[in-house]
């Protein structure tokens, strides 16, 4: 991806997941936005962007950040806003992933995984994502968690189109040794 795709993919998930405000955007309950509406305010606020590029960053991104549909878009997952992505519960693999770095070892190892400032604790199906997400704060350190165990005590998981898994709350218990 272009430094230009890339600077206009991080402000529109910053505005489609943490501030809509920020562009003077309301956002429904599931998070949509019509696309119009969208290039309007972004354009308004100084940060324009054509539909074109719009439709590059939904289709061509790694990170599927974004869902597109019947002229509406919104972000996949990672909200820090209370939306509504109507998920329905789905049975997880056995092991999930999650990356992080050492400094937060100490306070994962006595409060688990925390959803913090967004709506869900976020994990990947493999090391290699997981890795690839840690590194982004660091050396990375990617811890296993028994997702078939979290299952099987009533724990709910959830699965974006992005294939990112998500769920509220990760216990001390449920994680293993970094990997």
């Amino acid at each position: 991806m272009t430094d230009r795709l890339t600077s206009a993919s991080r402000f529109l998930a910053y505005v489609l997941r943490h501030r809509p405000d920020a562009v003077d955007l309301t956002l429904d309950e599931g998070g949509w936005v019509d696309v119009e509406v969208l290039l309007a305010a972004l354009a308004r606020h100084g940060s324009p962007v054509t539909r074109q590029v719009l439709a590059d960053l939904v289709a061509g991104t790694d990170k599927q950040r974004f869902e597109l549909h019947a002229g509406r878009i919104r972000a996949a997952q990672g909200h820090s806003i209370a939306v509504d992505l109507r998920l329905e519960p789905v049975v997880p693999p056995p092991l999930l992933y999650h990356g992080t770095v050492a400094r937060h070892l100490p306070g994962i190892r006595a409060d688990g995984l925390r959803a913090r400032g967004r709506t869900h604790v976020h994990l990947s199906v493999d090391r290699e994502t997981a890795t690839a997400v840690g590194a982004r704060r660091g050396d990375p350190v990617v811890l296993t968690v028994d997702a078939a165990g979290m299952h099987r005590h009533g724990f709910v998981f959830y699965r974006a189109v992005s294939g990112v898994w998500l769920t509220d709350h990760v216990l001390p218990g449920w994680i293993g040794e970094p990997a």
